[in-house]
């Protein structure tokens, strides 16, 4: 029915009209644009998630610049690939052509292999673009970043996919050809299962498209329940920017604040079921962990980082069990919104009276005429004193009596709540105990 060359590889984008998404770089006016378009290019990484488009930006780049386009892959390139890419690098270079090197997962290059870059860099033999979905100032050498301008791709937008999505099904490139009978909404639910990832997309749409129902006129059906066996979802109507969305993610939360472990674990993976990213869900947590159990538990907001950080380090499926491990722990903790009330409170005053100043005693004197001025003066530097505590003011006069943290009584918090009470009174002179 169709060619053998995948979904994704036929439609894929030649220019930079053609191109779907990251406007922030290649949109009218934006830097790396009007590089491209004056020939500017030199050496740089694309660091994005997968499927958003670096190999095809790379290309792109090839065609519009005429240089001779050369790619591989870290996966399967060693130091002898690299050394003879190189030298025809470098013989191209003699004779006025240049060589555009695209280099796919360079971060999996080790030391050797990227140092074997810097000298045809330096000199020109090559333009480099390498794309990792890695942080590039960890993962790739410093001599050979400085030596390249890092451009960030962001994932695409569920916009971004249905667009590319309609374009597949009508270019003749794609499956224009063909007479294919699919809804919108099955379409939006692929962009949403695709999580930014264009590839995603393409091979889901092809695989439907593969097994959908041809009738007597060649007319190709393709039904949801095709679609949800092509996703391996049950959860076609979560839709992550709608209301769906909004009650589970606050199911979740407020299961967690009612220390309701299996009721949290339940909403968690109903979430991760609908395709949600779990990296979402990670950032909600440690939100969490602050808003809701704050200082009755700070290793809470320990344990949510690192589950975030488990998360990004594994991805789907493993990462689900991170994810539980947070939930329990969050519902478990005990409970406190000290911190969310104080910055309520705070930001409260701060819209009322904006610019209240800086107490003399305690602002910064890093020049004569600043201390002249009577900057700093007055200030006891509390590390000289006894109880490591003095009674000098550091709110604004107009805000001195106000009290902004309010400790609860549960957990580690009934110590800070003790220990912050004796603060307040000595200060107050309502006692000469000290308050230790």
């Amino acid at each position: 029915m169709f060619t053998k060359a995948p979904l994704a590889s036929r439609i894929r984008p030649e220019t930079l009209d053609e191109y779907v998404g990251q406007t922030h770089l290649v949109g009218p006016g934006m830097l790396l644009r009007q590089l491209i378009e004056k020939d500017q290019i030199s050496s740089m990484i694309f660091w994005g998630p997968p499927g958003v488009g670096k190999t095809t930006l790379a290309r792109i780049i090839a065609n519009h610049t005429h240089a001779h386009f050369v790619e591989f892959s870290a996966v399967t390139s060693g130091i002898k690939e690299v050394k003879e890419v190189m030298k025809e690098a470098e013989d191209n270079r003699r004779i006025g052509i240049k060589t555009l090197l695209f280099t796919d997962e360079i971060h999996r290059f080790n030391k050797a292999q990227q140092d074997a870059f810097l000298p045809y860099v330096e000199k020109g033999s090559i333009i480099l673009v390498g794309a990792t979905t890695e942080n590039p100032s960890f993962e790739i050498n410093s001599a050979l970043l400085s030596r390249c301008k890092v451009f960030i791709l962001k994932a695409l937008t569920e916009d971004d996919l249905f667009a590319l999505l309609k374009h597949a099904l009508t270019s003749e490139k794609g499956l224009g050809n063909s007479r294919i009978n699919i809804s919108d909404d099955d379409l939006k639910n692929i962009a949403v299962f695709s999580n930014g990832d264009a590839r995603t997309a393409l091979n889901t749409l092809e695989m439907a498209v593969n097994n959908g129902e041809l009738d007597s006129d060649g007319v190709i059906t393709v039904k949801t329940e095709t679609i949800a066996q092509c996703m391996d979802r049950r959860s076609l109507l979560y839709d992550r920017n709608g209301e769906e969305h909004y009650n589970l993610i606050s199911a979740l939360h407020k299961s967690m604040r009612n220390s309701d472990p299996d009721a949290a674990v339940y909403w968690m993976s109903r979430m991760i079921d609908g395709g949600e990213d779990p990296l979402y869900i990670a950032r909600r947590m440690v939100r969490f962990a602050s808003e809701d159990v704050g200082m009755a538990d700070s290793n809470a907001l320990t344990v949510a980082v690192n589950v975030y950080q488990a998360c990004h380090f594994l991805g789907l499926p493993e990462c689900n069990v991170h994810l539980a491990h947070a939930a329990v722990y969050l519902s478990m903790a005990p409970k406190s919104n000290a911190l969310e009330r104080a910055c309520i409170e705070a930001e409260a005053d701060i819209a009322s009276s904006p610019a209240e100043p800086v107490p003399m005693h305690i602002r910064n004197a890093p020049t004569k005429l600043m201390k002249d001025s009577g900057y700093g003066k007055g200030y006891i530097y509390a590390h000289d004193t006894e109880e490591k505590i003095t009674r000098m003011q550091c709110l604004p006069d107009a805000l001195n009596d106000r009290r902004y943290y309010d400790p609860g009584v549960m957990g580690d918090e009934a110590a800070v709540k003790e220990r912050l009470d004796k603060i307040r009174k000595w200060r107050a002179q309502e006692t000469e105990d000290p308050w230790i």
